[in-house]
């Protein structure tokens, strides 16, 4: 059956789907555009490079030389990658500030003496910044009877001032003494262990570094290190409690920055092995998820 319509009814038919295609338009206009400037739904992608030593004769994972540094950075630098720090993110998630078109993180584990006798003049050079998360015994025991060799000693609380005054580091947390993987798998909680007896043993382990670190250099770490990346939910009181305000795992894949601080608790990182030219990693590294 045929059915007519008034002129006047079909003008008003036509007008509305001119609108509807209208509206259409600008939505994909905004989607493209915000797509382009790398701000998806999820937030804005965030890839978080994990470093340990930087030494002239790298052995095993977790170690680089100095010269894959300087082309890491470099890299980085070329292709319009800034560095950010934990306080630029804390800062975005509550609000308070915005994140580079292209951001990116740069951490060290372990707290070795040659990040700041190494990293951290190409790090100046480059105009970039970086997290260095201590291991307190480390620190404390280690490094006072072997210090400043580039290969193998550990950061001084001298040391862990110098990096702090150059303001282009963070000092963050590895524990005071949890760095191991025997019975207990890093400071994580082991199997049929009571929770609350795992808490407090957790807490007088951070804040004995949490004090150490406020006694040696006036402020404490806010950044916090899983050892060997073993994550466990029952850690994330105590670090709230301590005062912690990001934590890094050790899974490798990207990140999404939102405005909600806790989007900063468990942030993956991607470790920087001797095996991969820079190219080869970054390749695998900057591309979002």
């Amino acid at each position: 059956m045929y059915q007519c319509y008034h002129t006047k009814k079909l003008r008003v038919l036509l007008l509305l789907d001119a609108v509807l295609i209208i509206l259409w338009l600008i939505g994909s206009s905004v989607s493209r555009s915000i797509h382009s400037s790398g701000v998806f739904q999820q937030g804005i992608f965030l890839p978080v490079v994990m470093y340990h030593s930087i030494t002239d004769s790298p052995n095993g994972d977790y170690q680089i030389t100095k010269e894959q540094f300087a082309q890491d950075l470099y890299y980085l630098y070329a292709n319009g990658y800034e560095t950010v720090s934990v306080g630029d993110l804390y800062a975005y998630t509550e609000g308070k500030g915005e994140l580079p078109e292209h951001p990116v993180m740069l951490t060290f584990d372990d707290g070795f003496y040659n990040n700041l006798s190494i990293a951290l003049p190409l790090l100046e050079e480059y105009d970039m910044c970086a997290v260095v998360s201590i291991v307190g015994y480390y620190t404390d025991e280690t490094a006072e009877k072997d210090p400043h060799v580039d290969r193998y000693s550990y950061l001084t609380w001298e040391d862990v001032k110098l990096l702090q005054q150059s303001g282009r580091i963070e000092i963050g947390s590895h524990t005071y003494n949890l760095h191991s993987n025997d019975q207990r798998a890093g400071c994580s909680i082991m199997y049929g262990e009571d929770p609350e007896n795992y808490q407090n043993m957790l807490r007088q382990d951070l804040g004995k570094l949490q004090d150490r670190s406020r006694t040696q250099t006036g402020s404490s770490p806010v950044v916090f290190a899983y050892p060997y990346g073993f994550v466990c939910k029952e850690s994330i009181p105590v670090l709230k409690e301590l005062g912690f305000l990001c934590t890094f795992s050790c899974r490798e894949q990207g990140n999404y920055i939102i405005r909600d601080s806790s989007c900063l608790y468990g942030l993956d990182r991607y470790n920087r092995s001797p095996n991969y030219s820079t190219e080869d990693f970054f390749t695998r590294v900057l591309c979002e998820n």
